[in-house]
């Protein structure tokens, strides 16, 4: 024998020794729900605002109707197409996450919504760049159907920015919607919703909320195809304030002008000041 087949034989029995000794440091922070989800409580029939339903005040709610309509659009895309992943993301900073290797870690979980229930399954990754998401559900029994990526996405190391990719459905597993997130301080600042759909004419709009400073402190940039009247795309700006509930609306196309048109705290239409 070889004098080196020693030293050669020991080195590969402690390889898997070492490997199993891997440094997990700490596990990637979940960056918070309001990354996914953009906030459209002043305009919902469920708002802790004072407003009345549009359409019982008859023409004195045209601005806030306008606005309120705008932003319904993709409220309701969110909860008809959303509700169950954006369900289980909110759910995985309740749960403390397992290593699996190469810096990646794993949260598992159920979460009910709509009276059924799903297996969550949030992976993150650590690179050199950045942290790598994914998030895989699944559902058993009555309409189940078996583990698919539903969402994914990025984050920056700092936790700062992100970006996330949500698929339609189990059924129709083709990118969707487009999140761009930014945070700003210790709050989230900036939310942007793309959809990206191909072969959708919707394909292209998107809505923007952000916070800012002054009277109206919150707003929505809006750019989308409004397929009821126009059929081509429109542009609709918003801001508001999110604690008297009072605001503004710019939009060409409806009101024929430029200017701003604006609502008192109770959704009346007021002169702009």
């Amino acid at each position: 024998m070889k004098k080196y087949s020693i030293p050669v034989l020991l080195v590969a029995l402690l390889i898997p020794f070492f490997q199993g000794c891997e440094k997990k440091g700490n596990p990637p922070v979940v960056p918070p729900e309001g990354t996914m989800i953009i906030d459209f409580s002043n305009f919902t029939d469920g708002s802790k605002s004072a407003y009345s339903l549009p359409g019982l005040k008859g023409a004195n709610d045209v601005n806030y109707s306008v606005a309120k309509t705008v932003a319904g659009v993709w409220n309701s895309l969110l909860f008809v197409n959303l509700a169950i992943p954006v369900a289980a993301f909110r759910k995985a900073i309740e749960n403390k996450p397992s290593y699996l290797d190469n810096k990646k870690w794993q949260w598992k979980y159920t979460v009910n919504v709509l009276s059924a229930t799903y297996t969550a399954r949030l992976t993150g990754q650590i690179t050199s760049a950045n942290v790598k998401w994914e998030m895989y559900i699944s559902r058993e029994g009555v309409g189940g159907f078996p583990e698919f990526l539903w969402f994914e996405g990025t984050s920056a190391l700092d936790g700062k920015s992100g970006q996330w990719i949500l698929n339609e459905s189990r059924e129709a597993q083709v990118p969707m919607l487009q999140i761009d997130w930014q945070i700003t301080g210790t709050d989230v600042g900036s939310v942007k919703y793309t959809y990206i759909k191909t072969g959708s004419p919707f394909k292209d709009s998107y809505i923007q909320y952000g916070l800012t400073t002054g009277a109206y402190n919150a707003f929505y940039e809006v750019h989308f195809y409004e397929s009821t009247s126009y059929m081509r795309f429109v542009d609709v700006n918003i801001e508001w304030s999110t604690s008297g509930h009072n605001g503004r609306v710019k939009a060409q196309d409806y009101f024929g002008d430029t200017a701003w048109h604006c609502w008192d705290g109770n959704g009346n239409d007021i002169t702009c000041p």
